[in-house]
């Protein structure tokens, strides 16, 4: 039975969230640490800020004596700390992320005042508290500020260095096996005859693979025998994600689904209702999760972007998988064919405010993918949209 594309990326979702298991971990330095996925609990070693300090340039005032006239009776500069404190009738000159000093409970921003001599002239009210960040308002001591699945992006490195860990603990990234499937494909580095391709798939699924977070090993291409396609798919099924490209059509000569049985696969789907990318398989082998992505370019980088990569962040640990695809407006009038949720080549604005999609000759034009730097989503109940209207895209 043919999911739709929803059922389908659900389906990838529950069945790997609930027999993934729990990655092994590294620990790494916190300069190596970026992108991958945390595998601890992170908890602030102390109050933060851990004084409460002022978010602007300016005066710091007990906020009763404003308006007024005030003394200035000292400065105060972030790293240092005022050992006074501020009386009836006096300010401080504070700079940015300063300690507030004994006695004052407002910050006044300096465009706010007039300098004359040894005194500044406050012409407004002060409320309590303003421009004031207080002691422990970003995070208490002990409070836990990062969890476990999340992947680390510099913000997380921030506040990792922030709270003292020069060293973090990680999920190990997992192993994904590459297969090309077919007597067509010879390698990149080979003159092909007409009726040949070389293997550009095993090295953009390569390359998917390593920004999502995995570690790519690229097999030799399984033959369309099933001989040699079980063989293959045996050292593939050594990793930890089995990607195969091609070999799961219809075709006479398409043996990857027959042999993948041969192993007591478990087949969760074999069909999803989107263009490119219908002949899509996805299952469960000897405990290794597997994807037959069909052979055409386009095909296998949209059905890994879309399902594989999903499972991928969840065998590494990562506990959200979002796919976004947020809405843009066409620059022309597009229609498809109804029934079919469709993944098509497109170049996005520099804003992302407008779409226009790019002309292409179907799943193989590589070239045209190379032009494009999105995908158009299409509705599969919506047949056409006019120029100006909403659609959704996935940027590449």
């Amino acid at each position: 039975m043919a999911l739709t594309f929803d059922e389908a990326r659900e389906t990838v979702l529950r069945q790997v969230r609930a027999l993934r298991g729990t990655p092994p971990t590294e620990t790494l330095p916190l300069t190596d640490a970026a992108g991958r996925v945390l595998a601890e609990e992170i908890t602030a070693d102390r109050d933060s800020p851990a004084l409460a300090r002022s978010v602007r340039d300016g005066f710091a005032v007990r906020s009763i004596d404003l308006p007024g006239t005030l003394e200035v009776t000292g400065e105060v500069r972030a790293g240092e700390r005022f050992h006074g404190t501020v009386e009836p009738g006096e300010a401080i000159e504070i700079m940015t992320g300063a300690p507030i000093p004994a006695g004052a409970d407002a910050v006044v921003m300096v465009e706010h005042t007039q300098r004359e001599g040894s005194r500044v002239i406050i012409g407004r009210a002060a409320e309590p508290a303003q421009f004031i960040n207080p002691q422990g308002c970003e995070a208490a001591a002990g409070e836990t500020v990062l969890r476990p699945g999340k992947r680390l992006d510099y913000t997380d490195i921030a506040i990792l260095a922030a709270f003292g860990r020069p060293q973090v603990q990680v999920f190990r990234r997992p192993t994904v096996a590459i297969i090309a499937t077919g007597d067509e494909i010879v390698e990149i580095a080979d003159s092909p005859a007409e009726f040949q391709i070389r293997n550009s798939n095993a090295y953009s699924l390569a390359a998917q693979v390593t920004r999502a977070g995995g570690v790519p090993d690229i097999l030799p291409v399984a033959r369309d025998t099933a001989a040699h396609t079980r063989q293959m798919v045996r050292r593939g099924l050594e990793a930890d994600l089995l990607l195969l490209s091609g070999g799961v059509s219809a075709g006479k000569y398409d043996v990857v689904e027959e042999v993948l049985a041969e192993f007591g696969a478990e087949f969760y789907f074999d069909r999803v209702l989107i263009q490119p990318g219908q002949p899509l398989v996805f299952g469960r082998a000897r405990d290794k999760f597997f994807f037959g992505l069909p052979g055409n370019p386009s095909s296998t980088m949209v059905t890994f972007e879309i399902f594989a990569r999903a499972a991928l962040e969840l065998l590494a640990g990562q506990d959200e998988t979002p796919l976004f695809l947020p809405l843009a407006r066409l620059t022309r009038n597009f229609r498809h064919r109804a029934g079919l949720t469709r993944f098509l080549p497109a170049r996005l604005s520099a804003d992302a405010a407008e779409v226009t999609p790019v002309e292409w000759h179907g799943s193989g034009d590589i070239p045209a993918l190379t032009r494009a730097n999105a995908y158009l989503v299409a509705d599969p109940n919506r047949p056409e949209y006019a120029e100006g209207d909403l659609i959704r895209i996935l940027c590449k």
